[in-house]
């Protein structure tokens, strides 16, 4: 699949965008750091920091947010929910200074855009290698989904919750998303760890995706468990890269996890 001259440079282009897409933020920016005592955490916009000013747990200076009660995080953010800032969902996350530092505080999945603290996340390729070539599971998210709602998805994706290492969590959400048994999932393969500081709409996204290859066999069929996945397509991994290049079918990380996996395919 690899080309010259001027329609190579146009694959990569169309590659390239979902990257930079997803690397938009600039920090600090119009954000102040968020510190867990004198470990920075995260990234606060100057108007969510004068709504953090209010709780006696947190100091707020010109140069930083800080919070001297780790434990006072949980009902911080669900007093600013209850506010309007953001919407409760109800899944704890760890908060870590660093991704294999200790834990310093827990925080709702809702609120960690606005407090622009790292996210942990889990993406599985599920293969499936045939005799007329590689193809790839895709999944359609639910309609009601609340972020990207009906885009294109991995078979199996997800945040990994507070008390969770991401092999844990990958298990846990391949048997709720795509009814995969434990004892197969526990075959996927780490391949990559991908980080990007992205802009949304719901705030700053500071994600970090542990990546996985899962094998799967070609009479497997993935069923949509927990109503999180409307539907499942088998597509041949060409149908896959040129949606990748020419569209926006795919949630804007699933992109950058499918990316890597056609590099290390050494398709692109």
């Amino acid at each position: 699949m690899k080309d010259g001259g001027l329609k190579g440079e146009t694959m990569e282009a169309g590659y390239l965008r979902h990257v930079h897409a997803c690397n938009n933020a600039v920090l600090p920016g119009e954000r102040l750091p968020f510190r867990i005592g004198s470990a920075q955490v995260g990234w606060v916009k100057r108007e969510f920091a004068a709504r953090l000013a209010a709780f006696p747990e947190i100091r707020a200076a010109a140069d930083a947010v800080v919070l001297t009660d780790p434990a006072a995080l949980p009902a911080i953010a669900r007093s600013l929910s209850d506010a309007g800032c953001y919407r409760w969902r109800r899944e704890a996350f760890d908060i870590r200074a660093e991704p294999d530092g200790p834990v310093l505080a827990q925080l709702d999945r809702g609120a960690l855009p606005s407090f622009g603290v790292l996210a942990v996340g889990v993406h599985m390729n599920g293969v499936v290698r045939r005799s007329d070539g590689l193809h790839l599971w895709v999944a359609r998210r639910a309609a009601n989904k609340l972020l990207d709602p009906s885009k294109l998805d991995h078979i199996v994706a997800g945040g990994v919750p507070a008390g969770l290492s991401p092999a844990e969590c990958l298990v846990k959400e391949a048997a709720e998303e795509a009814a995969i048994p434990a004892s197969l999932a526990r075959r996927a393969v780490p391949v990559a760890t991908i980080s990007y500081a992205m802009e949304r709409p719901e705030g700053l996204r500071r994600d970090l995706l542990h990546c996985y290859d899962l094998d799967l066999p070609e009479d497997f069929s993935p069923r949509a468990a927990d109503g999180e996945v409307e539907a499942f397509e088998l597509w041949p991994i060409s149908r896959v890269m040129q949606a990748v290049r020419d569209t926006d079918q795919f949630k804007f990380n699933v992109n950058l996890v499918l990316i890597d996996l056609f590099q290390r395919l050494g398709m692109i």
